[in-house]
């Protein structure tokens, strides 16, 4: 289920050590904090400690503010850093997106319906072919068109934007651009891009009218943070799905794409909820 509308989350992460759960179940039950749900991971690899907590104050003295002061001297053993999240809070969110509609489509019912706690005060394109849905849902449209040339000068008005809306997630609703290092570096960490998943991987044009030529038995979707490794940052979250030779070109792409939708869905909620910790190159998902 999703998270419970009136819940604290609280996330932490710190080096492995014995009594890690303990500081932090032990302080709920103190602090008369009652716990809906609970999830604890040790990474024995990279020997690091995470835990998320949904959690409903029993208490009518509850603040962040309290719960920070008390709660720091028991984290400080640990080298524990930790976040609160209050109920009702919503990611500030732009969606970035260039022709392919069934995405950001997907996202704005979602939004419209409740089903994602995201504002979307912005999206923005590099064509003008979606701006009477974004119209629709009174969500103001920028077409910035891009070439070589001008990628830097785009690039430039994409971090303003973002800055003068105060976004704290973009996502890229196959935004059919490579983004730039520089920019992949300004995003790392609070972005999240879509892409097929295709074996053997089929790149450029048309990708599923190649997997078709070649027989493909399955198509799938990936959702990931951007990095500078193209398509290669942290995994969030996928989706797959058998084929077979009756399926054609056609068919691949509409599989493909109700794929593509429901595994952005999944991975801009999982952060959104506060449900993904980032290891290295890795993520820690408590997904539900």
């Amino acid at each position: 289920m999703s998270s419970l509308p009136d819940s604290w989350i609280f996330t932490a992460s710190c080096p492995s050590q014995l009594g890690t759960v303990d500081v932090v179940t032990r302080f709920m039950a103190e602090s008369k904090n009652y716990v809906d749900e609970i999830h604890s991971f040790d990474d024995r690899v990279g020997k690091r400690f995470f835990i998320r907590i949904e959690f409903q104050p029993q208490g009518d003295d509850f603040s962040a503010e309290n719960f920070d002061s008390h709660f720091a001297p028991r984290a400080a053993e640990f080298d524990m850093q930790w976040n609160l999240t209050p109920p009702h809070h919503r990611e500030r969110v732009a969606i970035l997106v260039s022709k392919f509609d069934h995405c950001l489509n997907d996202l704005l019912f979602r939004h419209r319906t409740g089903q994602l706690n995201i504002d979307v005060p912005l999206i923005i394109s590099n064509h003008p072919d979606l701006r009477s849905l974004a119209e629709w849902h009174g969500i103001p449209y920028y077409h910035l068109p891009v070439t070589p040339e001008t990628k830097p000068k785009q690039e430039a008005h994409i971090l303003d934007l973002l800055a003068q809306y105060d976004i704290s997630l973009v996502v890229l609703a196959r935004y059919m651009q490579v983004l730039s290092p520089q920019m992949c570096d300004k995003l790392d960490g609070w972005a999240i891009n879509i892409h097929h998943s295709l074996l053997p991987g089929f790149k450029g044009a048309r990708p599923y009218h190649q997997a078709w030529e070649k027989g493909v038995k399955m198509v799938g979707a990936t959702a990931h943070y951007v990095n500078n490794d193209l398509d290669e940052g942290p995994i969030i979250s996928q989706g797959i799905q058998s084929v077979d030779h009756a399926h054609y070109p056609e068919d691949l792409v509409s599989k493909g794409q109700d794929i593509e939708r429901i595994t952005l869905f999944n991975a801009v909620r999982y952060h959104v909820e506060k449900r993904v910790f980032l290891s290295g190159k890795r993520t820690v998902v408590f997904s539900n």
